[in-house]
């Protein structure tokens, strides 16, 4: 996808090194940043100079290949997958992509060890890409059916970023925005801010905006009432973690939204690959959610007079706060999932109809 005119891809492996979009400056300053250790990457996965599901995922796996550049001692890469393991807990991708890159390492000449995860990761990589692309084809027949009966814009609601800044390219929730734009269909995006990291408003406004789609962000309690009155078509939202009966556990605040649409017959669809469905955990209870440092909560960042980005205190010295980053959505509140197989009832029955 394009940022400034020019197309880019969330991750890349050049000269050695991993190239990645900081996300922490955006949308005021583009920056590329390098990671040249297996520590680098697991502070840019803590610190969510790369976040949303696949984009950990990839940067895991080329975590390994960076381990294996340092000290191609198996040890040493055990423990290397163990801590990026460990980095962010809740998103599966994570230990999805690191499972998959060591089990081609048993067993294998220390000299081959580099090339075979490189090759590894480029996979994961080129592989979330086609899933995205063709997540978006999928999704794209629901937005046009809308277009169809409204022959009028077509208004869609998201929350948080599942773009392509989560994703490798073309992202999850915003693939089928981006085809259906596209294809000519109008569509215009209520973008939830998405407190407390605003990446609602700080990235999916931004890769928006580079697209030329409009947008518009809102307070993330807005959503009801324009749900109320009429004002949003539908619901795309992504997932960090969608459990084999189709609950769906995704960035704080998508709870709420599901039961406004539901209460408003709002259709509500996850945009998932299947990278990011667990097929282990049978219970909601059981996702580890991840709670982060509260001073993401008690602390804004914006741009000040001399384009520096600045973090402000917004909260009373003596107040405490609780910053969880994910909650779960019960299936019976999503009207779909759409994945890179096709569109599905979000149960059980549903996913084993796409993924025997």
């Amino acid at each position: 996808m394009k940022i400034a005119g020019k197309e880019y891809k969330t991750i890349w492996y050049e000269k050695n090194v991993v190239k990645i979009i900081d996300q922490t400056k955006l949308p005021h300053h583009f920056k590329i940043t390098e990671l040249k250790t297996v520590k680098d990457s697991i502070n840019a996965i803590k610190e969510m100079k790369v976040r949303g599901a696949p984009l950990i995922g990839a940067t895991a796996a080329y975590g390994i290949a960076l381990a294996i550049q340092e000290n191609n001692d198996l040890d040493f890469i055990k423990k290397s997958a163990e801590e990026l393991i460990q980095s962010r807990p809740t998103a599966i991708n994570l230990k999805w992509a690191v499972d998959r890159t060591m089990k081609n390492l048993s067993g294998i000449n220390s000299d081959q060890l580099l090339n075979i995860t490189l090759n590894e990761a480029k996979e994961i990589c080129d592989e979330d890409e086609k899933f995205c692309e063709n997540i978006g084809i999928n999704g794209l027949k629901i937005v046009e059916e809308i277009y169809n009966k409204k022959k009028d814009t077509v208004n869609i609601l998201t929350h948080c970023n599942a773009g392509w800044l989560a994703t490798i390219n073309w992202g999850t929730a915003t693939s089928p925005i981006y085809h259906a734009h596209k294809k000519g269909i109008p569509v215009h995006i209520w973008v939830d801010e998405t407190r407390p990291r605003n990446q609602g408003a700080n990235l999916t406004s931004y890769e928006l905006n580079e697209e030329e789609i409009p947008n518009t962000i809102i307070a993330d309690n807005t959503g009801g009432i324009l749900m109320q009155r009429g004002e949003v078509d539908m619901c795309i939202v992504g997932t960090d973690r969608t459990l084999f009966n189709g609950d769906v556990c995704n960035k704080i605040g998508t709870y709420l939204k599901a039961l406004a649409a539901y209460d408003n017959n709002v259709p509500f669809y996850v945009a998932l690959p299947s990278s990011t469905i667990d097929w282990d955990i049978k219970d909601a209870k059981n996702i580890p959610i991840e709670e982060r440092n509260s001073e993401e909560l008690s602390h804004i960042e914006g741009i000040d007079e001399n384009n520096q980005i600045k973090k402000v205190l917004i909260y009373p010295n003596k107040s405490r706060a609780m910053n969880l980053a994910f909650d779960v959505t019960p299936a019976k509140y999503v009207t779909g999932l759409i994945t890179e197989r096709g569109i599905c009832e979000a149960s059980r029955d549903g996913l084993k109809k796409l993924f025997k």
